[in-house]
């Protein structure tokens, strides 16, 4: 397999070197009992930890840097990275060193005065506007910053950013970290030979960062289950009221071209909970599609059959926000997308997690 060829960090020699790593530490935050910010989940945090320990055990000067949330390319911060760096100092047991902001001068002089081993986290990489352009000029910085660079933000690999994409041009050397490594070769087994049925489930806000997953999908598995955010286009592509969710209007004739290529693989959400805003800050209530959902927006999911495979089929791996994929699974059903009049409603004392 032509992916598993690329180098990775067992391939170099990085002691003395400066080994700039993107890693995904998107993680959810929360407040603590004095209000400040603490990571409520810290999974992600924890996955890449090999990777930054066989680094620091090398001799490397580690510079890690990832995105958090959406703060639209500045300053905020609901979406500092530096609650992430103090459990990621927590997790590792050595000082690491957060700096707030990812080029310029203050960040070169405290890369400079790194010693081997050592370990800082950038701010943010979405802080600034041009990391989600992938602005050329951005990812020579970031370049300029390391002898050496490291993807291991398995989750964050698809989507063509300046930390991610961009600067990879501009390093003498790139390499994969231990996550991606096996990620890459674990997917790459299913895509290549899975055995069947084979069922994936793909989510996510945006039907844009995932047509090419979706077309490279379709052919391989019998059933594409979509969830989160962007099953809204698909619904609303396909008459359905939607109400005032999330969609992307200039994506509709696709996701509609794409259902009806699909021949019935890909199943959408039949299960849904209605708001009038964020349930974080009022009470979800459910409702089946009236009037007043126009200006609602459905805010969680029950993937159909997503539940029952859980129970009856041993998943082939949980892999953050890659699809989620199943084999062997006789329990799976196609399951017909109900009339817009007809939506199931929420059972109370069952919240949904979408």
């Amino acid at each position: 397999m032509s992916t598993l060829r690329k180098l990775t960090i067992d391939d170099l020699d990085v002691k003395g070197k400066r080994v700039l790593v993107r890693v995904d530490f998107n993680v959810p935050l929360k407040e603590d009992e004095q209000g400040n910010l603490v990571v409520a989940d810290d999974t992600r945090i924890r996955e890449a930890l090999p990777t930054i320990r066989a680094l620091m055990q090398a001799g490397a000067k580690v510079i890690l840097m990832s995105h958090l949330g959406r703060p639209k390319g500045q300053p905020d911060p609901r979406y500092s990275l530096a609650p992430v760096a103090r459990r990621l100092e927590e997790l590792l047991g050595v000082r690491v060193r957060f700096v707030s902001n990812i080029v310029g001068e203050a960040v070169r002089q405290a890369i400079n005065s790194m010693p081997e081993g050592g370990v800082i986290l950038l701010e943010n990489t979405r802080f600034h506007p041009g990391e989600t352009k992938n602005d050329p000029e951005l990812a020579r910085q970031l370049a300029e910053l390391a002898d050496v660079y490291v993807n291991d933000a398995f989750g964050s690999a698809h989507r063509a950013h300046a930390s991610t994409e961009g600067v990879a041009h501009y390093v003498k050397q790139a390499a994969m970290g231990y996550l991606m490594k096996r990620e890459v070769e674990y997917l790459s087994r299913l895509l290549e030979n899975p055995e069947h049925p084979f069922v994936a489930i793909l989510g996510g806000a945006k039907v844009s960062d995932k047509i090419g997953v979706i077309k490279n999908l379709l052919p391989r598995v019998d059933r594409l289950l979509i969830g989160g955010a962007m099953s809204y286009t698909f619904l609303k592509a396909l008459g359905h009221n939607v109400g005032a969710s999330r969609v992307e209007e200039d994506r509709l004739e696709e996701a509609r071209q794409l259902y009806e290529e699909a021949q019935g693989k890909i199943l959408l959400p039949v299960d849904h909970v209605v708001a009038p805003e964020s349930p974080t800050k009022r009470p979800l209530r459910s409702s089946k599609a009236t009037s007043r959902t126009a200006s609602w927006g459905w805010t969680s999911v029950r993937k159909p059959s997503s539940a029952t495979a859980r129970k009856s089929c041993r998943p082939a791996r949980w892999s953050g926000t890659a699809p989620w994929a199943f084999s062997k699974c006789p329990t799976l059903r196609r399951a017909p997308l109900p009339s817009p009049r007809r939506w199931p409603s929420h059972r109370p004392g069952r919240p949904d997690r979408g």
